[in-house]
């Protein structure tokens, strides 16, 4: 198997994870593992493209390295309502409560440093 195609597959599976886990991340995932899948397999590239969740993110980034309004709003949201929640009522350990903020504002600064799509009129 190729190495971009079973990194791909990686990404593909940890961005899924990101999905119902609070501290990691969907849309960085998602990303990479269409980069990868770009450059191993036509076939798992069309799959996420026509993707009816992944595929228009995927597209917004491969054509003008932006995300939607929507999808920002909701990696913000999800980072700071559930990885919230888990600093404050989930984490006993101080350190790991300091580890946790320190991974959702990263999340966070990534998520708000990523250029935002313009809205399409009409």
């Amino acid at each position: 198997m190729n190495l971009f195609r079973l990194f791909g597959f990686v990404f593909l599976g940890l961005g899924a994870l990101g999905i119902v886990l609070p501290l990691l991340p969907t849309t960085p995932f998602v990303l990479l593992s269409a980069a990868c899948f770009a450059r191993s397999s036509e076939r798992w590239h069309r799959w996420l493209l026509a993707n009816e969740t992944f595929g228009p993110m995927i597209r917004n980034w491969e054509d003008n390295r932006c995300i939607s309004c929507r999808v920002k709003t909701i990696g913000i949201l999800t980072l700071v309502l559930v990885g919230g929640y888990s600093i404050v009522f989930a984490v006993e350990s101080n350190g790991l409560k300091i580890a946790g903020g320190v991974l959702i504002l990263t999340g966070l600064t990534f998520i708000l440093l990523i250029k935002t799509c313009k809205e399409k009129a009409g």
